[in-house]
């Protein structure tokens, strides 16, 4: 797992792992990483982490945040880059890519014609690369925390059927690899089907009987079929 080292004057503090989808930091108590210096904003800056990826983003503070030197508005984080706020320093250790993984390596998609519906990483390269160009919209994009609100998705046939997913990620990839691949994502306007791979067949995502074209929003109630897999998505 990724982690942010924070740093004062060469010594280091302490470390926080990047845990939750996104972290904040700032001056005030309520921040993930909670830096009580004066030069420091109260919601400084925030890091968005999508499977092995992460992201960081100033949030209009008031003495910026730099990454190498450099003041950024958004940028991709990359292993060993060393963060500065104030006069505080956050290094971004990746084992990952230590270890010489591309990015989204490990891209795990959830199979819901299985039993179970287990994660698996049965993803090729051009897979890897539409998940990772969706990650980097999302990290460009305003990805509020808070979102839209709490969804899940309700399984209608399969070996599944009846079983429910909450989708508590940013990010939530699912359907079958070489057939259909397609994303859920949550965005402060609410949340998004996106198609991943159609496969050779050109398997389009199905919304409520209707193939999307690249993307399609959802509403309470929709019926989502990817991979032949049917699907109720449901708000609350």
């Amino acid at each position: 797992m990724a982690k942010l080292v924070l740093s004062f004057n060469g010594s280091v503090i302490k470390d926080y792992e990047l845990d939750k989808e996104v972290i904040t930091i700032g001056r005030k108590p309520d921040n993930d990483i909670h830096i009580d210096n004066l030069a420091v904003s109260g919601k400084h800056a925030k890091v968005l982490t999508i499977l092995n990826d992460s992201f960081i983003e100033d949030l209009n503070s008031t003495n910026g945040t730099f990454v190498a030197g450099n003041k950024i508005s958004k940028h991709a984080l990359q292993n060993g880059e060393t963060i500065t706020i104030g006069k505080h320093e956050l290094k971004y250790v990746n084992a990952n890519a230590e270890t010489g993984e591309s990015d989204f390596e490990k891209t795990m998609i959830i199979r819901p014609d299985a039993e179970g519906m287990p994660e698996t990483e049965e993803a090729d390269k051009n897979i890897e690369q539409s998940i990772g160009k969706i990650a980097a919209d999302l990290a460009s994009a305003d990805t509020a925390s808070s979102g839209p609100g709490p969804a899940k998705l309700r399984l209608m046939s399969g070996t599944n059927s009846g079983k429910e997913l909450p989708l508590t990620k940013i990010l939530t990839t699912l359907g079958r690899p070489g057939v259909s691949v397609a994303a859920i994502t949550r965005r402060p306007g609410g949340y998004f089907l996106i198609v991943v791979d159609a496969g050779k067949d050109n398997n389009m995502p199905l919304v409520n009987g209707t193939a999307i074209n690249k993307q399609q929003a959802l509403a309470d109630a929709d019926e989502i079929t990817v991979a032949g897999v049917k699907m109720g998505f449901f708000l609350g």
